[in-house]
């Protein structure tokens, strides 16, 4: 009898452990596995958006080689571009548009809503003996 009762108080503290540790995942908040990205492509002198500049987005790995091909973006006339299901990690961002230099840089994508703004230059003038 003892024994019984003995295995009934054992089995009604795994089954109260195990409720307790389901309530304590259900209310643990989920971190987001990917992101959206709102980038805004600007001219560096006066600030005007620039638009349908190609935007394009690597994911790169731990060894800062990229992994895969790249998001291609354009550009709206608001200079806006938005993607989203970016995943956490290193992102390479290259913003190419005519007229102006290649911007590249890589980013630490951290946060669900992340907001880019990128400033465009024009080319510097080239130098030659000739002119």
């Amino acid at each position: 009898m003892m024994a019984i009762s003995r295995w009934i108080h054992v089995a009604l503290i795994v089954v109260l452990c195990s409720l307790c540790s389901y309530a304590g995942k259900k209310n643990t908040p989920q971190t987001p596995q990917s992101a959206s990205i709102n980038m805004i492509v600007l001219t560096d002198t006066n600030g005007k958006p620039v638009r349908n500049a190609e935007v394009v987005l690597h994911l790169i790995n731990k060894k800062g080689k990229e992994m895969q091909e790249g998001l291609e973006l354009k550009t709206h006339e608001d200079g806006k571009a938005e993607a989203s299901g970016i995943p956490f990690g290193k992102v390479r961002v290259q913003v190419i548009a005519p007229g102006y230099k290649t911007y590249g840089e890589d980013i630490e994508v951290n946060q669900p809503n992340m907001e880019i703004t990128i400033k465009l230059q024009k080319p510097s003038q080239q130098y030659s003996i000739y002119k």
